[in-house]
């Protein structure tokens, strides 16, 4: 072999030797920066037997609902009309008090309200003719009562669209939908002063008889779509006997056996504003105010009205049917939908429970977008609902300590949900403790109310478990939690669970207090 020979196989070996170390070197520093050199091989990596790979929390599962930017929040003003019978008391007062004297209003002269009076009666089957009385009566609503006009046609916007299809489906004329407002301002849960109920203002036996359930749970003359429904079939009755609109109208009111006497002392008219003289008073003035509304409602925009839109419409809510017992405390709490939202949609459940009873079927309507995750969740919610119904307080001890309980004078402004969340309870609670069948308050009333642990007062308070969190997973409570929301982040964890492991017996949660959230 020459000495070029050996040169050139020695360079050869230096370079392959040297590629050879720099891809293990390579390899080595790779492994060092994923894991440990030594471990099992995973995916083509390196991990060290002695190190636990962190299991990824499920996030598929049902959390709390978000509220959405429409229905977040109920505006002051829409709380106030659930709470306050302040429309109603007006709407009753004006037609039982209705003054047809003249009214100076020269924003609408007579020439203009005879022409748009004609347009209307020609396009409805009611006869809306032009009279001074009429005249009176429309004018002073447009001068007095503006407000509560436009509040009014805000709450149509929800309410409407319901009556039109019951009464598209009865053959009632859709214009019938203004009577709603004459009777009850459009509040559900109205009462008079007699005992009529609802938005249709139904006795209990009227109800009765057009199938409406009246019990210690539940009134459908305060349901809207129900109640719509008798409406219907009552207004057609009275329209068969008597062949006019108008008459039907006032029978509705009266009863068809005044409107008959009125006929006969009337020598026979069957023109509503001809017996008008020798009807009841609160039925006297009552067509003449349908006709106003529907005037004012017809023409809104001619005269300026600027209603303010519900936060959602009629078409943005579904309902389901509901399986067992559940509060709306309950759906409040497991969906993140407010209580007064809920009272809102179903305004027929008098106690905020809607029951679970044989060979009856019950349901619950919320804002479309929370349909589908509540009956996603459907069990888990029952389920909660049933452990909470199970651990329902006792009955108040007879005699209880003043520290024990609050004393609170309604304000205005005031309404269960706002009192409730105030005081950290429920409203069933407050409905409970102060013997309330309904949601009106008054104020200047007073309302009792007790601490969540209110229960009898023991001469010594048992010294407080500390609990061990060692090895033990926990979460940190944060604003807006709730013990469902912190269960629904822990698959496999029940709010039972949670009161379990740490010693808690009440759903009041402080913010910064550390839970264990597993065995």
């Amino acid at each position: 072999m020459t000495l070029k020979t050996f040169l050139l196989a020695c360079l050869c070996l230096s370079i392959f030797s040297g590629f050879s170390q720099t891809k293990s070197d390579s390899i080595s520093n790779n492994s060092s920066q994923v894991d440990s050199t030594k471990g099992e091989v995973l995916d083509g990596k390196l991990f060290s037997t002695g190190k636990k790979i962190q299991a990824k929390v499920d996030t598929s599962g049902v959390k709390s609902l978000k509220d959405l930017p429409q229905a977040a929040e109920l505006d002051a003003k829409w709380l106030e009309e659930l709470y306050s019978n302040s429309l109603y008391d007006t709407i009753y007062k004006s037609v039982t008090e209705l003054d047809y004297a003249p009214v100076y209003y020269p924003e609408l002269s007579t020439d203009t309200l005879k022409a748009r009076l004609a347009r209307l009666n020609a396009r409805t089957p009611f006869n809306v003719e032009y009279n001074t009385s009429l005249e009176s009566v429309i004018k002073g609503y447009l001068k007095h009562r503006r407000t509560s006009m436009e509040r009014l046609m805000g709450l149509s916007h929800f309410y409407f669209p319901m009556f039109e299809q019951e009464f598209d489906n009865h053959d009632i004329p859709l214009e019938m939908k203004y009577l709603a407002i004459v009777e009850s301002a459009l509040k559900p849960r109205a009462r008079s002063r007699v005992g009529a109920t609802g938005i249709w203002q139904f006795m209990y036996g009227t109800g009765k008889e057009h199938d409406l359930d009246v019990s210690s749970y539940v009134d459908d003359r305060s349901d809207p779509i129900k109640s719509t429904t008798a409406a219907a079939e009552y207004l057609g009755r009275m329209y068969r006997i008597f062949g006019d609109w108008d008459l039907a109208l006032a029978a509705y009111n009266s009863g068809p056996g005044n409107v008959n006497k009125a006929i006969r002392r009337s020598g026979g008219s069957k023109n509503y504003w001809n017996i008008r003289s020798n009807l009841p008073r609160e039925t006297a003035g009552y067509v003449p105010a349908f006709l106003a509304t529907m005037y004012i409602f017809e023409y809104a925009e001619e005269h300026g009205f600027k209603p303010e839109r519900p936060p959602f419409q009629l078409i943005q809510t579904d309902t389901v049917h509901v399986k067992q017992m559940i509060s709306l405390d309950h759906i409040a709490e497991a969906t993140g939908i407010k209580i007064e939202e809920l009272q809102f949609l179903n305004p027929s459940y008098k106690l905020d429970i809607i029951p679970k009873v044989e060979g009856k079927t019950y349901s619950l309507r919320l804002p479309r977008e929370a349909i589908g995750k509540f009956v996603t969740n459907e069990d888990r919610i029952y389920e909660f609902a049933n452990a909470e119904f199970n651990q329902r307080e006792k009955p108040l001890p007879e005699v209880i300590s003043s520290d024990t309980k609050i004393r609170y004078r309604v304000a205005n402004g005031d309404y269960l949900g706002k009192i409730a969340r105030k005081h950290g309870v429920r409203v069933s609670q407050l409905k409970q403790w102060n013997g309330l069948r309904s949601n009106n308050l008054k104020i200047g009333q007073r309302l009792t109310i007790y601490p969540r642990n209110h229960g009898a007062v023991s001469q010594s308070k048992p010294p407080k478990k500390v609990i061990n969190t060692e090895g033990k997973q926990t979460y940190i409570v944060s604003s807006g939690d709730s013990l469902w929301t912190i269960a629904q982040k822990f698959p496999g964890v029940s709010v039972q669970n949670i009161k379990d492991w740490n010693d808690i017996s009440s759903n009041k949660l402080k913010i910064g207090t550390t839970l264990i959230v597993s065995k």
